[in-house]
């Protein structure tokens, strides 16, 4: 009580400080740009709620798809509109509000959309009263998209109000293995053990010994950021495990198809050129597949990652801290999940190069096929010509024989008509060189005009 009367006493003094600043005259500022007023919004819209113990937290955390996105908005307005609040806009992506019994925060993200619960005041048993009973039963059950998180979170009050470590893994934790430390350098305390108990919730444990109620608020924010985006890192690892065998496949073809590119002797090119060619289209398939959900899992583990760091943690005896749970249990998988990418990589790298040689190779097996075509075509061509030669000396030959004939008719028949005194023999032999003479040249025009 003294805490929220000093709050309110110096929310009081803070409003008397702005009633006192001078109110400058207004000016006229040029255009906005479009979206300044929303991007200067945008770091504000997600402020951790201000907590004071005891309070509890139960949080819900779905994948989404664009579907499920917008059904989860309109769940939203008709939870608002059962309790007579106001109802946030169709594309809001942040909205809290206070219901009386219980606060409610919603957030839209990319990937998953979230709600949080907010009660306080003692409750009896921890764990035994979690806030998300505050909402209808039958809203809750309605709600769309898969659930990827649940969890429950008390912050109690005290330096001394928790038993030790093993106590509280028996007592909250089922006897789990915990995950704690001091954070906020020591203003408080958390434990955890990130398993899903009988109620379908994972437990968080805080401990306040010196939290300003912001600090309680980030510090919870933080812790269920953790959780969110750690098993929202891990959706990869089902990808990476599961494509392991199918590049193990590829790897062992593309060294089949390698080694016959190698071996001496006649190789089926044509076939193994579609081989390949088939090989990069299933792994490009696969690349373009999981590339996304590959990339979203390093950002999520960068999240996770500088999440734990501003816990500034301290370590409890005899249990693991946050960062290393994470460096034990997380890392693996997300080594995983680095190793298939880059073993995709090289393996789209490699096909591509094999592409390429024997390509190259077919490329210059065609070349040498066309330079033996067109050799063949060349000695056919100087064949025909050579022939086409003889044909036109025989056909010079025929012409000059027919022609030297009908001159010979033609002077046997001056001859008888006695119009001149010369032998038709003399005049055939005479005649020879001239008409063969002119048929040559004429065949030679012909020929000259048809190549024109």
């Amino acid at each position: 009580m003294q805490k929220r009367l000093t709050m309110v006493r110096c929310s009081n003094h803070a409003l008397d400080a702005r009633a006192r600043i001078p109110q400058l005259p207004l000016m006229t500022l040029p255009t906005n740009h479009p979206l300044r007023i929303v991007l200067n919004d945008e770091v504000h819209a997600r402020t951790p709620e201000a907590l004071s113990a005891p309070c509890r937290i139960s949080y819900l955390a779905f994948k989404t798809d664009e579907t499920s996105r917008g059904d989860i908005g309109r769940k939203v307005q008709e939870l608002a509109e059962r309790f007579g609040r106001p109802v946030p806009d169709d594309k809001a992506t942040h909205y809290s509000e206070n219901f009386g019994t219980f606060r409610f925060t919603y957030e839209r993200h990319s990937e998953f959309s979230r709600f949080m619960v907010f009660t306080e005041g003692p409750n009896g048993e921890l764990f035994g009263h979690p806030a998300i009973k505050a909402l209808p039963e039958d809203w809750v059950a309605g709600l769309p998209g898969s659930l990827i998180v649940a969890a429950n979170v008390e912050l109690v009050r005290g330096a001394d109000s928790l038993p030790d470590p093993d106590e509280i893994s028996s007592r909250y934790f089922a006897g789990n293995v915990l995950v704690g430390a001091s954070v906020a350098s020591g203003a408080g305390r958390v434990f955890t053990d990130f398993r899903i108990h009988d109620d379908g919730f994972t437990r968080f444990l805080m401990q306040d010994i010196s939290l300003t109620p912001r600090q309680a608020g980030r510090l919870a924010q933080r812790l269920l950021e953790v959780d969110s985006y750690r098993m929202m890192a891990l959706l990869a690892f089902p990808v990476a495990r599961d494509l392991s065998p199918f590049l193990s496949t590829c790897e062992a073809e593309l060294a089949r198809i390698t080694a016959a590119l190698v071996k001496p002797g006649d190789i089926n090119e044509p076939e193994l050129l579609e081989r390949l060619t088939t090989l990069q289209a299933e792994i490009e398939n696969r690349r373009s597949v999981s590339a996304y959900r590959f990339a979203a899992a390093a950002a999520y583990y960068d999240i996770v990652k500088h999440r734990i760091a501003e816990l500034r943690e301290g370590r409890i005896e005899g249990l693991q801290m946050f960062q290393e749970f994470t460096e034990r249990r997380l890392e693996p998988a997300m080594s995983t999940c680095a190793a298939v990418t880059a073993r995709q990589e090289s393996l789209s790298t490699r096909v591509a190069q094999a592409t390429q040689l024997l390509s190259t190779k077919v490329d210059v097996t065609l070349e040498q096929q066309n330079q033996a075509v067109l050799a063949s075509m060349d000695r056919r061509a100087q064949l025909q010509l050579r022939l086409q030669e003889t044909v036109e000396g025989l056909s010079v030959a025929a012409i000059t024989y027919y022609i030297v004939g009908l001159v010979g008719y033609g002077a046997k028949g001056l001859k008888t008509a006695e119009l001149i005194p010369l032998n038709p023999e003399i005049v055939m032999g005479a005649s020879i060189p001239i008409v063969a003479a002119l048929v040559f040249w004429g065949t030679r025009r012909v020929k000259a005009h048809i190549a024109k």
